[in-house]
């Protein structure tokens, strides 16, 4: 355009509206582009972008070619806002690619009310102004699923977004936030509308109306964890019925517990079935831990919830960063995947002592917090741990003073302390030879899951669904936990004999108290504290 003999130009500005992904969260982040065909061809992201987003541009470029779009002549500017928050990963290629046919004209800046529901050819189609999208594009334009859709959707709601546009690996995943009642985040409204799309092309007919868009149907959250079953069945593990005992007791008050014995006596086992006689999640639980697993990028294709307690097993070569979360941006470790569910150290003392002594905190908190330079991410962490251990590095316990202390030798590799946060040590003796040929019999999940039931039960009667035994106070327990006379004088006599820690005292009255709660008594009893009492195995031992 030629005005008093200059040549103008006109600048071409979009915006699309995206998220960032911190920690377990997802926060707006929103998509500028800006076209100046005055200047020479370049290309240019700014915003604290990494090098995943900053290679974004030539995936973009050859999937726009690829799907029959062009490239912008001049120069293009790209800005990720916030600025002052880093930017990472794959998830900025569909919103920038659809900002850059927003500024071209492809897709109309604004093609009118947008509808809920469906959008049909002869209609308007969706207005990306309303939408928060994601996703990774392929070469050849295809859409590949992202982290964090989960929390996308849950943001989506809270920010009064009508919808969002994600890839169609991960639709099923957002729809979880509509099939709860609106999320887990507090937003206004209803649901959030999920467009799932397969390709550019596809996201591009969406948005001009010419392809129509099914929003994809909440997911029944409720119906998914009523069918949820637990993978294995404690009838299946023969013999160990003292182990059961002490598991019934650790899942009904959520205590940690440590099995000591030889090789192949079902300690593994024994921890996968854990799950099984713990509580159904619930719909918030499920999300909670769905959340955790897309933010790692764990949740598997067109899995759209985590339905049973996770069970993590992470091996004793694991590094510090793998167990609890860390890396240069910050990633959930296993301690988080375990989140709300169990996690199994088998060969507890093979682990490095800086990775158990790592887990001393975030076994308190049930949280743990990962600094860096430019942020500090937090990562819910409640477990319950299960430890199991041989009683020597070979599996097996010699006899004579050589076994004893070749046994000492390697329980000495686990801290006092780490001991004293484990409320439950048992012993798993070897299954004789006619247990092992005989039917299955003896407890099984059922009869144990109705037991840990009733004994949660009375907890939420008497101290509130969010406070399991394992976690009363000092205080707390001297309200709730009241001992008769003769059991208090046990309690001072075990104290003095073992020489427990604080902790442990405390950690004897817990068990104690939930011994009381799975027999239905209000007060705890001299049988109680014998019986926890003996849980602290390893007290005696060492």
């Amino acid at each position: 355009m030629a005005v008093g003999g200059w040549v103008c130009s006109v600048l071409m500005l979009s915006r699309v509206r995206s998220y960032l992904l911190h920690g377990i969260d997802a926060l707006p982040c929103e998509v500028e582009v800006d076209i100046d065909d005055r200047e020479m061809r370049a290309q240019t992201v700014v915003g604290l972008p990494d090098a995943a987003v900053k290679e974004s541009l030539e995936r973009v470029r050859a999937s726009l070619a690829n799907s029959g779009f062009g490239w912008p002549a001049g120069k293009v500017l790209i800005n990720l806002a916030p600025a002052d928050v880093r930017k990472e990963g794959p998830v900025y290629d569909l919103p920038i690619a659809v900002a850059l046919l927003v500024a071209q004209g492809v897709i109309p800046p604004a093609p009118g009310p947008a509808r809920s529901g469906v959008s049909s050819p002869g209609h308007p189609g969706l207005d990306h102004r309303r939408y928060i999208i994601a996703g990774e594009l392929a070469l050849d334009g295809r859409v590949r699923a992202v982290k964090g859709a989960i929390a996308l959707a849950d943001m989506a709601r809270r920010e009064g977004a009508l919808g969002v546009i994600v890839p169609a690996e991960n639709a099923a995943e957002a729809a979880v936030v509509s099939g709860v009642g609106g999320g887990t985040g507090g937003g206004v409204g209803g649901g959030v509308e999920v467009i799932g799309v397969r390709t550019l092309a596809e996201v591009v007919g969406v948005m001009t109306g010419r392809v129509g868009a099914e929003p994809h149907p909440p997911t029944d959250v409720s119906g998914l964890l009523r069918d949820a079953a637990a993978p294995i069945d404690f009838a299946e593990i023969r013999g160990q019925e003292a182990v059961k005992r002490a598991v019934v007791i650790a899942a009904s008050g959520s205590h940690n517990i440590l099995m000591l014995g030889p090789a192949g006596t079902g300690k593994t086992m024994v921890a996968k079935a854990l799950p099984g006689v713990l509580p159904p999640l619930t719909p918030e639980e499920a999300i909670e831990v769905t959340r955790v697993y897309s933010a790692a990028g764990q949740l598997p294709g067109g899995c759209g919830l985590v339905t049973t307690r996770p069970v993590r097993t992470p091996h004793h070569t694991a590094s510090p960063a793998a167990v609890v979360g860390g890396g240069v941006v910050p990633r959930p470790g296993e301690i988080s995947l375990a989140h709300r569910g169990v996690l199994f150290l088998d060969e507890m003392p093979e682990f490095p002592r800086e990775v158990l002594e790592t887990l001393r905190q975030p076994m308190e908190d049930h949280a743990v917090t990962i600094a860096r330079s430019h942020a500090s991410v937090r990562f819910p962490a409640d477990f319950m741990l299960v430890a199991a251990m041989n009683p020597t590095p070979k599996g097996h316990l010699e006899a004579g003073e050589a076994g004893r202390r070749s046994m000492e030798r390697y329980l000495s590799r686990l801290s006092g302390p780490l001991l004293d946060r484990i409320d439950i040590h048992v012993e798993a003796p070897a299954v004789p030879f006619k247990e092992l040929a005989s039917a299955p019999r003896g407890s099984g999940t059922a009869m144990m899951r109705e037991a840990v039931l009733g004994a949660r039960r009375r907890q939420a009667e008497r101290q509130g669904p969010a406070l399991p035994n394992a976690r009363l106070s000092g205080k707390q327990l001297d309200a709730w936990a009241p001992l008769d006379d003769a059991a208090r004088s046990l309690l001072g006599q075990a104290l003095t004999e073992m020489g427990l820690s604080a902790r442990a005292y405390d950690k004897v009255r817990r068990v104690a108290r939930t011994i009381a709660d799975l027999e239905g008594a209000s007060s705890v009893r001299v049988a109680h504290v014998a019986e926890a009492v003996q849980y602290r195995l390893l007290d005696r031992t060492v």
